[in-house]
């Protein structure tokens, strides 16, 4: 995501690094590029005035003008100032008690609404709710039958009416919710493809007859501007209480993402990033500066660790580490792990420094075939690798169907691997544990593990000019 504003932004501070100084010359030509830039990342025009007004006001201060390095304090006046844009923070929803807690879903048909509820759900149902789905989206053709097969996969009930009152329908879906002694509600209402008062006065009755608790407009991010106008006029007729942008992934622009709070006033609470029903993601605007500016993300990528990581399970895998007993099995399902935060490609991404670095191989599909070769040793070769020479890896080869070089790569791979794990551990047993604090020098290990440059070079020393011995004569 972002990555065409990532590209400029980065080639502005580049530009920058070579200056003395910060003076109103530099700062006037870096700010006409930046406002290109978020122009072409179709953001709001006025937004764009007022951030780059900011920008300008920040970066002439009197203590920023002495500054010698220009670039870096441009990327945090810029970061900053993005962070104001887009926040402050506010992902939480407000539940009442007694339940159950309404919360109505509105937005435009095509904008992923349908799949957002369900998404909102499995969400919930991780946070320790027992949500309900209503199906109140009686225009779009299957629309009910899609949020019911989305319940099944969640394992969360769908109440439907097979009538046209949508008024009804909502009604009767809350009282339902009561009696079943669920405590939220998720209400999928009907779009159009483009607002009118049709839709309008239909939402607005429905709203009024359930008085839900929160209103999210869901947006399609890479609409760009008719997202955020959309959620301007949505805003005036409904009061909303936040927005839910989708698709982001997709979105290489970003315009949805920095108008949407400014112009309407109202916080961006989630965002979705991929098509997978646990796709969803508070929304922090600060960590989303850092990406848009090629920082990475690190928070993000440890509270998907902590996800996935048992904590018990680490530290036996520490253990292991410690005594160098970490096999093939314990690789695989460490892998598996990466997979499931978003592959390693995604985690690549929330890497400082590592988002740009598009031409690392870092394929998921690979896991597939390393589980292959891995299930054709033996359990002594899962255990201790070492134990693979050459004719062992040609019978490995033979028998997962694979070429011989396949093998020989899995096992480098695997070694950096464990590279990577005594990178984390630091040679003792609270390796995950830094992981999770974010105390780990990520960087470093994920370019061992990716077979790329170390981010923090150790300086070289010099060494002594030898000495000529003079030849006999």
């Amino acid at each position: 995501m972002f990555d065409s504003l990532t590209d400029k932004f980065n080639s502005v501070f580049k530009s920058l690094a070579g200056r003395g100084r910060i003076t109103e010359a530099n700062v006037s030509d870096a700010m006409r590029d930046v406002r290109k830039a978020l122009l072409e990342a179709d953001v709001s025009y006025t937004v764009v005035k007022q951030f780059c007004k900011d920008v300008t006001q920040a970066a002439l201060g009197a203590d920023v003008v002495k500054s010698l390095h220009p670039s870096q304090v441009m990327v945090k006046i810029v970061n900053d100032e993005l962070t104001k844009l887009m926040g402050p923070v506010d992902t939480k929803i407000y539940f009442v008690s007694p339940g159950p807690t309404i919360i109505m879903l509105a937005g435009l048909q095509g904008c992923g609404k349908t799949t957002t509820a369900a998404k909102l759900a499995k969400y919930l149902i991780a946070k320790g709710k027992n949500p309900m789905m209503i199906a109140d989206d009686l225009q779009r053709p299957a629309a009910i039958d899609q949020l019911v097969t989305l319940g099944e996969q969640i394992g969360v009930e769908v109440y439907t009416e097979q009538i046209k009152d949508a008024v009804k329908v909502a009604k009767n879906g809350v009282k339902h919710a009561k009696k079943g002694g669920y405590d939220v509600v998720i209400l999928d209402t009907a779009g159009r493809l483009h607002i009118d008062q049709e839709m309008m006065a239909e939402i607005s009755n429905v709203s009024r007859a359930v008085n839900p608790h929160q209103i999210f407009l869901v947006c399609d991010a890479m609409t760009g501007q008719d997202a955020v106008n959309s959620a301007k006029e949505f805003n005036a007729q409904l009061e909303l209480d936040g927005v839910i942008l989708t698709k982001l992934d997709g979105d290489a622009r970003g315009g949805a993402a920095l108008s949407v709070k400014a112009v309407t006033g109202k916080p961006i609470k989630f965002i979705g990033v991929g098509e997978k029903l646990d796709k969803i993601e508070e929304f922090h605007p600060d960590r989303m500066a850092s990406r848009i500016l090629g920082m990475g993300d690190v928070v993000t990528l440890v509270e998907k660790a902590q996800e996935q990581f048992d904590a018990e399970e680490a530290e036996k895998m520490q253990k292991k580490m410690a005594k160098g007993t970490f096999g093939f099995d314990d690789f695989l399902k460490q892998m598996s792990a990466m997979k499931k935060m978003g592959g390693i490609g995604s985690m690549m991404k929330l890497m400082p420094g590592m988002g740009q670095m598009k031409d690392m191989d870092v394929d998921d599909g690979e896991i597939g075939k390393m589980e292959g070769i891995v299930h054709s040793m033996t359990k002594a070769e899962r255990r201790e690798p070492d134990l693979i020479d050459a004719s062992r890896r040609r019978r490995i080869a033979a028998g997962c169907g694979r070429e011989v070089h396949d093998v020989a790569s899995l096992i480098k791979t695997f070694k950096r691997s464990r590279d990577m794990m005594k990178a984390m551990s630091g040679g003792g047993l609270g390796g995950l544990k830094n992981l999770f604090s974010g105390k780990t020098d990520l960087m470093g290990a994920m370019g061992q593990m990716s077979g790329g440059k170390k981010i923090k070079q150790r300086s070289k020393r010099k060494r002594a000019p030898r000495k000529r011995k003079g030849r006999k004569r």
